[in-house]
């Protein structure tokens, strides 16, 4: 093999392994990002942008929210699941453990299932 050859080849080796050690986007990027566990997020005061930060919940869920938000504030879980297409008992809890407040409430169901 020619030498410029091997140079190449490890150059090129050097760039995988140094985008492979890089954090997955800039900081700030937008994108879900995780709610720290003690953070909390209120449902009836959220942006869109907080919302979808939620692993669970994208544009079409966050606009459902949001919709049925401006008819009337949630009065508690019940209320929002029964409001909100698409959110079920096991999204509520994930949802919950994520930081989501309903009336400063966290879910009072049983925890949510790991996901398969």
């Amino acid at each position: 093999m020619r030498l410029r050859t091997r140079f190449t080849v490890l150059l090129g080796g050097l760039l995988l392994t140094m985008l492979w050690l890089l954090p997955a986007g800039p900081a700030g990027a937008a994108g879900p990002q995780p709610t720290p566990a003690s953070a909390t997020l209120e449902v009836n005061q959220a942006s869109e942008a907080q919302l979808d930060g939620l692993i669970g919940i994208g544009p079409v869920i966050s606009g459902r929210i949001l919709a049925a938000r401006r008819a009337k504030t949630f009065d508690d879980w019940g209320d929002f699941l029964g409001r909100v297409k698409g959110i079920g008992p096991a999204t509520a809890a994930r949802l919950s453990e994520q930081g989501l407040r309903v009336q400063g409430q966290a879910w009072p169901g049983p925890a949510a299932p790991p996901r398969r």
